[in-house]
């Protein structure tokens, strides 16, 4: 039995019709996490993130991240010994928003110590936002551990 070439391209346009509508609806359940609920206030506060990043960039060196079984450490450069450093620190997960996490930096000494079971095993960005003798610091790092 042989098909009329009008019946091949109406079986054409349905199946590609069909398609798009499975597409749609696999798109339809894609889950999809924004970078913060808040963006445009952030945006809106950029410039002082821009302005720390430079304040962070005159310093000897850089906050230095290390990641054991039991702990994540942050190291700040030797400018800030016995100062008193504040600020906090956030773990943002771009896999997932729900493994994001936050956690305040208030000290005295050079190093913070963060329990490494209050976080996932995920590839994270660490934003780091600090103030010490009235001068404000941003800096980020990769940190994976997913390992």
């Amino acid at each position: 039995m042989r098909i009329s070439w009008g019946y091949k391209i109406a079986l054409l346009y349905c199946s590609f019709v069909a398609l798009m509508v499975v597409m749609v609806v696999k798109s339809m359940h894609q889950k999809i996490d924004l970078v913060s609920k808040d963006y445009y206030a952030e945006e809106l506060a950029f410039q002082k993130q821009i302005d720390a990043g430079k304040n962070q960039a005159t310093l000897s060196a850089a906050a230095s991240v290390h990641a054991d079984a039991q702990n994540v450490m942050i190291e700040f450069p030797p400018e800030f010994k016995n100062e008193n450093i504040k600020g906090n620190v956030h773990f943002y997960a771009p896999a997932n928003a729900d493994f994001d996490k936050g956690f305040p930096i208030v000290t005295n000494s050079n190093t913070v110590s963060i329990p490494r079971n209050l976080l996932q095993q995920a590839r994270y960005t660490m934003k780091l936002n600090w103030e010490a003798s009235g001068r404000k610091y941003y800096q980020e790092t990769d940190l994976n551990l997913a390992r």
